[in-house]
C-alpha cells in the first residue's frame, strides 16, 4: 500500500496517471469518431448501395464481439509483419502495439457503433421538408447539412459523442491487448484498477472505481438529459 503522503483523495500518483490517459484516450477518440463517424452515418442513410446492410453489420460488430477478440485481430494487424502494421513501421520507424496510438485506433474500432447509430438517429429524424427547402433556396448540399441538418440533429450527436466517450472509459479487453500495462503510455484506469485488485489494495480500488463510477453516472445523466430534450422541429 502506498504511504499516506502519496495519496490524494485516496489514490496515488500512479493512478491519477492512469485516470489523466483514459480522459486523453476518451477525448482524442471521440474526436476521431465526430470527425470520421458523422460523414459515416450520414452515408449510412443516404446510401442506396447493396452493400450497406454488410457495411451497417461491419460497424455494429463490435456490440457483441468480445472485445478480446477485436483486440487479437488488431494487434495482428499493427505488427510489422502485417499491413497497414507495416506501413506504419516504414512511415514512423515505430510499431502501433503498446502504444498511444495504437490505442486511439484499437478505441475508435471498439466504440465505433456507441457513435454512429445515435448519429443515424439523430440525423434521419430531421424532416426531410425542412433539408428541401434549404436545397430549393439554392443552398449547396453541403451548406444545408451544416446550417441545417447538422444544428436540428445536435442533440442526438451531442447523445452519441457522450455515450462513445463513456463507452470508451470503461475499455479493458481490446486496450490491454493491443496496449498492456505501460505506465504513462498505455496503463488506462480499468488496467490500473485491475492491477490494484490484484495487489488487494481496497482502499485504492475503491477510491479508484468511486471516480470511474461517478464519472460514468455523470455521463449517463447528461445524455438522459439530452434525450429527453425535445428537438427545435418536435412540437408537442
Amino acid at each position: 500500500m502506498p504511504p499516506a503522503d502519496a495519496l490524494f483523495l485516496g489514490i496515488p500518483p500512479g493512478l491519477w496517471q492512469a485516470l489523466g490517459l483514459t480522459f486523453e484516450l476518451a477525448a482524442v477518440t471521440t474526436l476521431v469518431l465526430f470527425v470520421l463517424g458523422l460523414p459515416l452515418a450520414y452515408w449510412l442513410n443516404r446510401s442506396r448501395s447493396r452493400w450497406i446492410p454488410i457495411i451497417e453489420a461491419l460497424v455494429t460488430l463490435p456490440i457483441v464481439l468480445p472485445p478480446t477478440v477485436i483486440g487479437f485481430y488488431l494487434l495482428v494487424a499493427f505488427s510489422p509483419q502485417h499491413a497497414p502494421g507495416s506501413w506504419w513501421v516504414a512511415l514512423t520507424g515505430g510499431t502501433l502495439s503498446f502504444t498511444f496510438t495504437g490505442l486511439v485506433i484499437g478505441s475508435v474500432f471498439y466504440s465505433l457503433p456507441f457513435a454512429v447509430q445515435p448519429f443515424q438517429a439523430a440525423l434521419k429524424g430531421v424532416s426531410p421538408d425542412l433539408l428541401q427547402a434549404g436545397q430549393t433556396l439554392g443552398a449547396s448540399a453541403l451548406s444545408v447539412f451544416f446550417r441545417v441538418h447538422l444544428p436540428l440533429a445536435q442533440r442526438g450527436v451531442a447523445v452519441g459523442l457522450t455515450l462513445a466517450f463513456a463507452h470508451t472509459l470503461g475499455e479493458f479487453g481490446v486496450v490491454l491487448m493491443i496496449g498492456g500495462a505501460l505506465p504513462g503510455r498505455t496503463k488506462v484506469a480499468s488496467i490500473a484498477l485491475y492491477d490494484e485488485v490484484q495487489k488487494m489494495n481496497d482502499n485504492v480500488a475503491h477510491a479508484y472505481a468511486a471516480v470511474l463510477l461517478l464519472t460514468s453516472f455523470a455521463l449517463l445523466l447528461a445524455m438522459a438529459v439530452l434525450q429527453r430534450v425535445k428537438a427545435p422541429n418536435h412540437h408537442p
